[in-house]
């Protein structure tokens, strides 16, 4: 029966218990760190995981993921009364889920408290049934954008400022849209009255104001809907370019979507969201450096090894065993310390992970403040980092016991066993 004696030997030298005191601290020191510093990563990776996946559903949830928009320099007026079939023909495009029209203009809204800059948008409320905001709605809804003219919803943050609550009166201002008046030049400004607050728990609840898109066309002095654009909603934002790339290759062949422009939410959210990747990378760094550190613990503890069983080596060796055999043997024993750190260093991870909000609730920690809209830490965990993050760790130890096990297949026998 085919046993292996280089495996063998390596677990009975793993669970020794002669050896010195002080090759026991460095080995239980470098099968701590590996488990730590696996269950630190797995940790702060679901959690920064979490905070991605926020920011992609709260921010990109209503920043639009691609902006249809007609080419000025072939447009004659500023309506886009083509919309309808754009938006049909648009729906039938891979990877698009939600096409909605929208008109924009910047605009400043003011209270009797207070006065705020906002990015103004009409929409026609029954295509945004299914918009992040209306699914936010804590007073109102954004149907009562049709039920009532000149109404506006704003967020919960800007009524704060504003000092205003539901049905209340404020004021919209164009200051880049302007008309005569017997007293000069004024800007175009109007009343409206607050139908519906939101609170998506971002900075867009502060920045941003919704009213009916023939309202606004009337703010606008513009003809019919008002329409000037489309905002595409796809199944992952992160597909927007190629998206675009598809579009702009239609465009060659098809007339209906020919001179549009296209912008994607890259353009103008792109830089948070590099921010994010280029920390959540950093993190993957140091964490991984702290798993590589106790990984080359290893080393320490390996070559004292090697010193120590000198003599055992050399009797193996005039046994007949070979030098890659000698290697196997001291690579087992190195990798069942990185294997029992992984290992219980994963199960932790993911324990800590999946009850983090609790754990720190029992101690009575928050770490995002009292001012974050959501006092739950956002956690998810996905399988993939944890099958890398563990694999790493086996990887890191795996090198590390190369340089003790090559050393000891270099012992001579005749050397160390001649005073023996």
């Amino acid at each position: 029966m085919f046993q292996p004696v280089s495996l063998f030997i390596g677990l009975r030298y793993s669970r020794s218990k002669k050896r010195t005191g002080f090759i026991s601290f460095i080995t239980f020191f470098s099968t701590v760190g590996i488990l730590l510093g696996v269950a630190s990563l797995i940790t702060v990776v679901s959690v920064m995981n979490g905070f991605e996946g926020e920011l992609k559903k709260r921010i990109l949830g209503i920043v639009p993921h691609v902006i249809v928009a007609q080419s000025l320099n072939d447009s004659k007026s500023e309506d886009f009364k083509s919309w309808p079939a754009l938006r049909e023909e648009l729906l039938q495009q891979k990877h698009v889920e939600q096409v909605t029209p929208f008109l924009s203009s910047e605009a400043l809204i003011q209270s009797s408290k207070n006065l705020q800059g906002v990015l103004l948008q009409g929409i026609i409320p029954e295509f945004e049934q299914k918009n992040i905001i209306s699914t936010h709605m804590i007073s109102g809804s954004l149907n009562s954008l049709s039920e009532h003219p000149y109404s506006i919803v704003i967020g919960q943050s800007l009524a704060r400022k504003l000092k205003v609550t539901i049905n209340d009166t404020v004021r919209l201002v164009l200051p880049n849209k302007t008309i005569f008046t017997p007293m000069g030049r004024i800007p175009v400004q109007r009343k409206f009255i607050i139908r519906g607050i939101f609170d998506v728990g971002s900075q867009v609840d502060g920045s941003m104001v919704y009213i009916h898109s023939e309202s606004g066309a009337k703010l606008l002095r513009r003809t019919g809907d008002g329409i000037d654009q489309l905002r595409l909603y796809l199944d992952d934002a992160f597909n927007a370019q190629q998206v675009v790339n598809t579009l702009t290759a239609t465009n060659l062949q098809t007339t209906s979507l020919n001179k549009l422009t296209y912008t994607t939410w890259s353009e103008t959210q792109g830089a948070l969201f590099s921010a994010v990747n280029m920390e959540k990378k950093m993190m993957w760094l140091m964490l991984s450096l702290i798993v590589a550190v106790a990984a080359f613990n290893i080393v320490s503890a390996l070559v004292m090894v090697v010193v120590e069983k000198q003599g055992e080596i050399g009797i193996l060796q005039t046994l007949g065993l070979s030098r890659a055999g000698i290697v196997k043997i001291f690579i087992t024993q190195g990798m069942v310390n990185g294997l029992w750190g992984a290992m219980i260093g994963s199960i932790l991870g993911v324990l800590i992970a999946l009850n983090l909000n609790e754990i720190l609730s029992t101690l009575g920690l928050n770490i995002l403040g009292s001012g974050y809209a959501m006092q739950a830490l956002p956690v998810q965990l996905e399988l993939v980092n944890v099958v890398v993050i563990v694999l790493s760790a086996l990887g890191m130890s795996f090198i590390a016991t190369l340089y003790p096990a090559f050393q000891a297949s270099k012992t001579q026998p005749a050397e160390v066993l001649r005073n023996e």
